[in-house]
């Protein structure tokens, strides 16, 4: 019998070591987009050359999504997350050392190199320990911790820059990565299923799943929300210090409620689409049910272009920050709902790749818009695509056949 039909008080272990990975994965990530202002006037770094960085960890961050998942199905999530975390880690250490506009772009690829492994790994591992109707709270669960990695980045990081200086920020968040590195290899237990141990694991092949059309769809759905995301991690607490004016100490007292709005929305939408389920509805039909909710709130953000108040420019911004997370955690739980473990991680990185390709295409709409000296546009042009995701993602699981079926394995 699947460990996962009689699950034990173990997956929450698990369930804490990949919490406190994506807190480690968010504070790495926002460390530089904190100290952005800083950063480009010590090293003298345009807006457009900014943008051309944060492209640069997206492009290494896209790419190596497709790796990412095949390694993690050939190794297993231990070994996996263990080579990716500490690989990312070292890279943010680095981030301390730069020069140049160059050696930056260079070590945040690195970074993009690293990243994803915790969402390859952290899906596989909660397939694996995890009946179905506990699978969206607890990727949401271990997905918030990316969100308290945000709602924490502010204050930390602003605070050791201003003590410390912003290189030691990037030097003390890349080091406690090997902390948490040395607990994952010393805690973690891969699950076993009857007659698992003596098989080996066979290599995946990507031909069936590139000719499966959910995957396809799932990534353009992808492709299409998470620019909002980026915007808001990479952009928001720029905005905040260059349109209205705050200063990093002021960015470091205030942007984590946004984040914090992600961390329940994304344990929030996935104990929602959980609850459907016991309730009798089918697991797709539950996650879509909670995207299409999360697709009417998120455009109620594009007010924050007509200038409100600070207090209000942060409340549609947590807004925003919420619909998004609820979205997101229901489409990636849709994902370990409908496809088989063996393949589970290399298909979650093929339909990642969709959200990589949909930052770094933002992200250069963002940059051109943002160097003529308005964020207005970009907040409107925000407040349509989770519609647009939540709509393709459900002509492509249209149907109980389509949603319920399996592609073949070879």
């Amino acid at each position: 019998m699947d460990q996962t039909s009689r699950p034990g008080r173990f997956r929450w272990v698990v369930l804490t070591l990949l919490f406190l990975a994506t807190v480690l994965n968010y504070v790495d990530r926002q460390t530089l987009s904190i100290l952005a202002s800083h950063v480009q006037r010590d090293l003298d770094i345009s807006d457009v050359s900014y943008g051309h960085i944060v492209q640069a960890f997206l492009i290494a961050y896209t790419a190596a999504y497709l790796l990412a998942g095949w390694v993690t199905d050939r190794l297993g999530a231990k070994v996996a997350l263990a080579l990716f975390l500490g690989w990312w880690s070292l890279a943010n250490l680095a981030t301390g050392f730069v020069r140049s506009a160059f050696e930056l772009g260079f070590v945040r690829a690195m970074l993009g190199v690293g990243e994803p492994g915790v969402y390859t790994a952290g899906p596989k591992a909660v397939q694996e320990h995890f009946p179905p109707e506990e699978r969206g709270f607890a990727f949401g669960a271990f997905t918030a911790g990316a969100m308290v990695g945000a709602t924490l980045a502010p204050p930390l990081i602003g605070g050791l820059a201003l003590t410390m200086g912003w290189r030691a920020a990037f030097v003390i968040s890349g080091a406690a990565g090997f902390v948490w590195l040395i607990a994952w290899l010393v805690l973690y237990r891969t699950p076993k299923v009857r007659g698992e141990a003596e098989l080996p694991r066979e290599p995946v092949r990507f031909g069936p799943i590139l000719r499966d059309r959910r995957v396809w769809g799932l990534a353009a759905s992808r492709m299409l929300s998470d620019p909002v995301w980026y915007f808001y991690l990479f952009w928001f607490p720029k905005y905040l210090t260059d349109a209205r004016g705050l200063d990093l100490m002021a960015v470091a007292k205030i942007a984590w409620v946004v984040y914090l709005a992600a961390d329940i929305g994304s344990i929030g939408g996935g104990w929602f689409s959980g609850r459907l389920i016991r309730r009798g509805m089918a697991p797709a039909r539950a996650r879509l049910v909670a995207m299409a909710i999360a697709a009417c709130l998120s455009p109620i953000g594009l007010l924050i272009a007509f200038h409100p108040g600070i207090g209000a420019t942060l409340a549609l911004g947590a807004l925003v920050a919420f619909a998004h997370l609820v979205l997101q955690i229901n489409i990636s739980t849709l994902i370990i709902d409908v496809f088989p473990k063996p393949v589970v991680a290399t298909t979650f990185g093929v339909i990642a790749a969709g959200s990589g390709l949909g930052g770094i295409l933002s992200t250069q709409v963002v940059s051109q818009i943002v160097s003529g000296g308005s964020y207005d546009t970009v907040f409107l042009l925000m407040a349509l695509l989770h519609p647009a995701s939540c709509t393709v993602a459900w002509l492509t699981m249209r149907g109980g056949r389509s949603a319920q079926s399996k592609p073949v394995l070879r």
